[in-house]
């Protein structure tokens, strides 16, 4: 699956989605939203780890300003990018973004709604929309606080403070910080290669009970247990190591 604003490669053990728009470093447009939505829906029904990533040095530089300009009230509440990035983020099985040079308003809160974030040092991340006379309401308000903390979030989302990839891997938005774009994407490839090699049913009811609020646990653990504790693979699994064991 390719389009000229998300380019989508089968990469074996997951898939590979570049934001391909260089001239615009990348920036959130109605063709990358669209784009997003066929991805999902692609991946909701055959399950597969995704990593995301920019072209040309930049992650996503935010929304298409002059796209977002001319949007109206209907459109804010209709959450046009907030929606495609709440359905990111419920994918059954994990999302990496490897995040260099611009990640900025709409492209931060992509980036947010993955579960793992892998920085370079180009790495600027912040959300300054305040300063274009909005706020920023496709997840940094919330999912930011969830990551970093209370303290890190409001002064990012009050006083639109950008933080280098140093000060994002000091934040915990990022948990892996290189040098540049490629030793990041390396430890993407690396980070699904090891989800690609454990089961999917329990790496996709593990991402489920990280998704749940406090208030469903212990339950929801139970219950996702329950299930992996009558299966087939678990019982092969199981009795593969057991079987290395004893060859040891």
């Amino acid at each position: 699956m390719t389009g000229a604003a998300l380019r989508v490669e089968d990469r074996g053990d997951f898939v590979l989605a570049t934001l391909d728009r260089p001239e615009k470093r990348n920036a959130i447009d109605l063709a990358v939203i669209d784009a997003l939505h066929e991805l999902c829906a692609s991946l909701e029904a055959h399950p597969r780890t995704l990593v995301l990533r920019g072209a040309g040095g930049a992650f996503a530089a935010g929304a298409d300003i002059a796209q977002l300009r001319e949007r109206t009230a209907a459109d804010a509440r209709a959450g046009i990018n907030t929606r495609a990035f709440l359905r990111v983020h419920a994918l059954p099985m994990p999302v990496i973004a490897v995040l260099e040079g611009h990640t900025l308003g709409g492209g931060a809160e992509l980036a947010y709604s993955a579960d793992i974030r892998i920085g370079t040092q180009s790495l600027t991340i912040g959300n300054p929309e305040p300063g274009l006379g909005i706020i920023a309401a496709a997840g940094a308000s919330w999912r930011l606080r969830e990551i970093a903390g209370e303290g890190i979030a409001a002064e990012m989302v009050l006083t639109g403070r950008i933080l280098s990839g140093d000060e994002a891997f000091a934040a915990g938005i990022v948990t892996h910080l290189h040098a540049d774009g490629d030793a990041a994407f390396a430890t993407a490839v690396a980070i699904a290669k090891r989800v690609a090699a454990l089961d999917p049913a329990a790496v996709q009811a593990s991402k489920r009970v990280l998704g749940a609020p406090r208030s469903a646990h212990p339950q929801v653990d139970l219950t996702e247990q329950a299930i992996l504790f009558d299966s087939p693979e678990k019982h092969r699994r199981m009795t593969a190591f057991l079987e290395r064991k004893q060859q040891r």
